[in-house]
């Protein structure tokens, strides 16, 4: 039987698998790290970095709380990021996962005058619901 687990100590090749999973699913730049090792970085569909750590990710095992900011260095300087530590059942930080925050990206103003209609939709559920 195969059995993923996670450690503080885990490489870059015990991440591959979760990194994988979530860069495939939101399809957007991921990176990975355990406390005490260097992890992935994958971007379009590729791991790209087997030894990758940056300054957000680095921060979020520091404060172990998520963070969402756009760092001024590294690899992703100037966008958007999101990341969150991983911890164990009793909370024990073993690790940080980080994707591009696309959802901070959007010029939600735009998107709105874009589709003016969107407005009146929300009002229209929001009145059904309440």
């Amino acid at each position: 039987m195969i059995c993923l687990k996670i450690c503080k100590d885990s490489t870059a090749e015990d991440l591959e698998p979760i990194a994988s999973a979530v860069h495939f699913l939101l399809g957007i730049p991921t990176t990975i790290r355990s406390v005490n090792g260097k992890g992935i970085r994958m971007e379009k569909g590729e791991v790209v970095d087997r030894d990758y750590t940056g300054p957000i990710l680095e921060k979020v095992l520091e404060e172990k709380t998520t963070i969402r900011t756009v760092p001024k260095e590294g690899v992703y300087k100037g966008k958007a990021v999101a990341v969150t530590p991983i911890n164990t059942p009793d909370g024990e930080i073993v690790g940080a996962l980080g994707v591009v925050d696309l959802v901070a990206a959007l010029d939600i103003l735009s998107v709105f005058r874009e589709y003016p209609d969107i407005i009146d939709e929300v009002e229209e559920a929001r009145k059904r619901h309440t």
